[in-house]
């Protein structure tokens, strides 16, 4: 008989295999069924190279013991299964700078949130259930009153995303009427979706009015007939144009629109509950300003500069909350009890007067210079400790999350200097905890700005540790 024949005949079938140890505790620990695929897998995984004539992948012939070759099955099995069944969507370390980072999740949650979007979804809840009168209530009741008492608005309703409060709003409003929107406003988003393309599901018209960089209120006034249902202001995202621009103010839109009857409907996009300026940014429109202004509906992300859980937020007069809260798509964009105790818990902090103390979001924007360079240094100190090339650089941290376009914050950097930087960037994303950063100038550069309160002393152990393994594997 041939050398890789006799090693073919040395493999033990599949149930013999699954009834010795490590196969045993494998099955008690994930069950038979995946046990068997997984012993499946670490045959064929060890057939290959005999077949394929592979001698030197074959270093485990040189043990002639059963136990030895079981054993190194049982190791081949328990990887499997562990690559198998490790969740896909896991924690990782933004240390690219980005607060609202898309990719990554947008707003980190607060512990608050997070306890009470863990309480919710433990147990039963009276979600659509009034203990009152015992009997069947409505979910979109729990953060309404709060949504009202730090917007101004008469009403308020969740849904999924803002995407999805704008598709309601439309289609419960101006379905198979027209609605004005300046083009310079109609923008593209991140992966690909196009802002007037979600509209027009609504069953809406859309009427673009004005030129790319210029739109004035007699361009709205001009395209409105006795099929307009509403003007509308959608938010530019990340989307900034500088120079020979103009844009109506909201106050005009409301005072032309008010004037013929129609309404106002106000696509804020992130949204904000805080003024931005007094940090250093831009001022973002705020979602009191709206109402105040006279919108008369509302809509924006719980996940951005609210801070809070995914949602789209809908806010404004009673009867139009009313009348979407009625239409069929409600049903199709709710969101569930854990959204809602998520959202109810964030818009305390505000209630409080503790936002910038508990929401990461705004801990972030407000986090001052001095305590992000005291972190920095001791970050570059560590790295330095361990003979890893750092120093300190002036930076920039964004915003992100298609809130306030080119606006920045200042920012202290720790700036690594490797032979393969993209290298270093790529270990680092494959780390036990993956740890994101940016490549920039030959350097790796991590902003601790980002980075979580807790995190520094991991963030530095698993950067040391890539960088020690990156050394290994070019030995």
């Amino acid at each position: 008989m041939s050398e890789s024949g006799e090693l073919l005949r040395r493999l033990p079938s599949v149930d013999s295999l699954l009834q010795k140890e490590p196969f045993q505790a494998l099955a008690a620990r994930h069950g038979r069924a995946l046990t068997l695929e997984a012993a499946r897998a670490a045959l064929e995984q060890t057939r290959a190279p005999i077949l394929s004539g592979d001698w030197e992948a074959l270093a485990w012939a040189s043990d002639p013991s059963e136990g030895a070759l079981t054993a190194r099955l049982g190791l081949l099995a328990a990887d499997w299964l562990a690559a198998h069944l490790a969740p896909t969507l896991q924690p990782v370390i933004n240390a690219a700078g980005v607060i609202l980072h898309t990719n990554m999740g947008r707003a980190p949650l607060s512990a608050e949130v997070l306890q009470a979007m863990s309480t919710a979804g433990e147990g039963y809840s009276n979600l659509e259930y009034d203990l009152d009168r015992g009997q069947r209530g409505s979910r979109y009741v729990h953060a309404e009153e709060l949504l009202c008492r730090l917007t101004g608005a008469e009403a308020a309703v969740l849904v999924n995303n803002n995407a999805g409060a704008v598709l309601l709003m439309l289609a419960a409003l101006a379905r198979g009427r027209r609605v004005v929107v300046s083009r310079g406003q109609l923008v593209e988003i991140g992966g690909g979706f196009r802002i007037p393309d979600v509209m027009r599901q609504s069953g809406a018209t859309l009427v673009e009015v004005g030129a790319t960089n210029r739109t004035y209120i007699d361009d709205y006034v001009q395209a409105t007939d006795v099929d307009t249902a509403a003007y509308l202001r959608a938010h530019a995202s990340n989307f900034a144009q500088i120079g020979f621009v103009h844009q109506p103010t909201l106050a005009e839109l409301v005072a032309a629109a008010h004037a013929r009857g129609l309404l106002v409907l106000d696509d804020l996009g992130s949204g904000t509950l805080l003024d931005t300026a007094p940090y250093g940014l831009a001022h973002e429109p705020t979602v009191p300003e709206s109402v105040a202004a006279g919108a008369d509906v509302i809509t924006f992300s719980g996940d951005k500069l609210l801070g809070g859980p995914q949602a789209g937020v809908i806010v404004g007069r009673k009867a139009l909350i009313a009348t979407m809260r009625r239409h069929p798509l409600i049903r199709a964009l709710r969101v569930d009890k854990t959204t809602i105790a998520g959202i109810q818990a964030n818009l305390l902090h505000y209630v409080r007067g503790e936002a910038q103390a508990r929401i990461p979001v705004w801990r972030m924007i407000a986090m001052p210079l001095d305590e992000i360079m005291a972190r920095a240094t001791a970050l570059r100190d560590a790295l330095h400790a361990a003979a890893l090339p750092a120093e300190l650089l002036d930076g920039r941290s964004m915003v992100g999350g298609g809130s306030l376009p080119e606006q920045s914050l200042p920012t202290c950097l720790v700036a690594i200097t490797v032979g393969a930087p993209d290298r270093l960037a790529a270990h680092l994303r494959r780390a036990q905890r993956p740890i994101v950063v940016r490549v920039q100038d030959e350097r790796v550069m991590l902003d601790l700005r980002t980075v979580l309160p807790g995190q520094d002393a991991v963030l530095t152990q698993q950067l040391l540790a890539a960088w020690r393994g990156m050394a290994d594997g070019e030995a």
